[in-house]
C-alpha cells in the first residue's frame, strides 16, 4: 500500500508534525487528488491558534487545488458535467454533504445542512485520514462540488477560489452592489482585494478600503480600490466622517466587514447611508461580541446580514470572475510567498503576523 506525508496540526499553538498515513484507493464517488497547492486561509490561522474551535489530530487547509490521480466509481464529470479524468486539475468545494437535507433540499442553503463537513477540518487518524490541504494527497468525498481548471490560470490564481473567492461571491450578492454604489470594505486582506475587484465588476463608482497595515493599502489600489484609508493613523470618528464627506449626498450604499474584528462594525453601520446594507463575512470566530445602537438600524433602515459558507454557484461563479478579470486585477500577485510542507510553521508565523498576504504550500516544492 502507498503512503503519503501530511503536516499534522496535533494541538493549538505546538509544532506541525510531518506524517505519513496509507493512501488506499478511492470508494464509490470518491476523488483522490495529488495536491498542487494549497494556501493559508486567515482561519486556518484562527485554529492553529485555538480561537476556533478544530479537530485535533488533523490536518488544517481548505484552499486547496490538485491534479487527479485516481477515481472511484460512480462519479465522471464535474459540477458543469464536463468529463473528469485521472490527469486533471481541479478545484473543489471547501464543504461537503452527502444526503437530504431541509436547508438544501427546501430553503436552498446546503452550506448550512446539518452535518455538513468541511476539508480541513477532521481528524487525521481516521479513514481516509487525507481530507486537508497541507499534505501530500486529499480524497474529495461525496456531497463535494468539483470543477476543472482551465489551463491558462496559474496555480496561484486558482487556488484561493473554492474559499476566499467564493466567499466573496456570496457577499457581494448579498451587499446587492449596483451601478453607481459607494461601497466600503473593512479589511484589505484577501477577501477584501477580491471584494474590491467584484464591487468594481459589478459597477460601484467608488471603492473605499480601510486597513490598518500599510503595504495593504497600496497594493489594493491594484484591485479596484479608489481611496485607501489608514485606519492605524485615523481615529474612528475621522474615519466615519471622511468616509461620509467621499460618499456624497448621505454615506456608503453597502458596507462590508472582512477583518475579523467585531469592533469596527459600530463604525461600519455609521459609514451607511438611509436604507444602506451592511454585510458581515469576517468574523468567524466565537464570542465575536459587540455593542451597537440596535435603534440605528430602525431609524435609518439598514439591513446588516451574515454571510458564512457559499451556495455551490458561487463557486463556478468565482472560477469565471477569475478567468474573466484575471488580466484586468493581478490575481496571481496575492500569493506572494511559497513554502515546503515541512517549513509549514514559518508560513503560519509570516500569515499570522500578515508579512505576507497569501502564503501557499507546495507540498513537493
Amino acid at each position: 500500500m502507498r503512503t503519503a506525508k501530511a503536516a499534522i496540526y496535533e494541538a493549538p499553538n505546538t509544532p506541525f508534525v510531518l506524517k505519513e498515513y496509507p493512501l488506499r484507493p478511492p470508494k464509490h464517488g470518491e476523488v483522490l487528488v495529488k495536491i498542487t497547492m494549497s494556501t493559508i486561509c486567515r482561519s486556518d490561522i484562527h485554529s492553529y491558534e485555538g480561537r476556533r474551535p478544530n479537530p485535533c489530530p488533523g490536518i488544517l487547509g481548505h484552499e486547496i487545488i490538485g491534479v487527479i490521480d485516481e477515481m472511484g466509481d460512480g462519479i465522471d464529470r464535474d459540477m458543469r458535467g464536463d468529463k473528469l479524468k485521472v490527469g486533471d486539475r481541479i478545484t473543489w468545494s471547501e464543504y461537503f454533504f452527502d444526503g437530504h437535507c431541509y436547508y438544501r433540499d427546501v430553503l436552498d442553503m446546503p452550506q448550512k445542512c446539518h452535518g455538513v463537513r468541511k476539508y480541513g477540518h477532521d481528524l487525521a487518524e481516521e479513514d481516509p485520514h487525507f481530507l486537508g490541504g497541507f499534505a501530500e494527497y486529499c480524497y474529495i468525498l461525496p456531497g463535494t462540488g468539483i470543477l476543472k481548471l482551465p489551463d491558462e490560470l496559474s496555480d496561484e490564481e486558482a487556488t484561493p477560489i473554492n474559499c476566499g473567492v467564493a466567499t466573496m461571491v456570496s457577499v457581494t450578492e448579498a451587499a446587492d452592489i449596483a451601478l453607481g454604489d459607494a461601497v466600503v470594505i473593512q479589511g484589505l486582506g484577501l477577501l477584501g482585494l477580491y471584494g474590491a475587484a467584484m464591487a468594481k465588476a459589478r459597477g460601484a463608482r467608488l471603492v473605499i478600503g480601510l486597513d490598518a497595515v500599510a503595504d495593504r493599502l497600496e497594493v489594493a489600489k491594484k484591485f479596484g480600490v479608489d481611496v485607501a484609508i489608514d485606519i492605524a493613523k485615523t481615529s474612528a470618528k475621522v474615519v466615519v466622517e471622511e468616509v461620509r464627506k467621499l460618499c456624497r449626498p448621505d454615506g456608503a450604499d453597502a458596507v462590508i466587514e472582512v477583518c475579523g474584528v467585531p469592533d469596527v462594525i459600530p463604525q461600519g453601520l455609521q459609514m451607511l447611508r438611509t436604507g444602506g446594507r451592511y454585510i458581515l463575512g469576517g468574523l468567524v470566530n466565537p464570542d465575536a461580541n459587540v455593542t451597537i445602537d440596535a435603534n440605528m438600524l430602525v431609524k435609518r433602515w439598514v439591513t446588516m446580514r451574515g454571510i458564512h459558507n457559499y451556495h455551490p454557484r458561487h463557486l463556478i461563479q468565482a472560477l469565471d470572475f477569475v478567468v474573466a478579470n484575471r488580466k484586468r486585477f493581478p490575481f496571481k500577485e496575492i500569493v506572494d510567498s511559497k513554502f515546503a510542507l515541512k517549513d509549514l510553521d514559518t508560513a503560519f508565523k509570516k500569515a499570522s503576523e500578515r508579512s505576507v498576504l497569501r502564503a501557499a504550500i507546495v507540498p513537493r516544492g
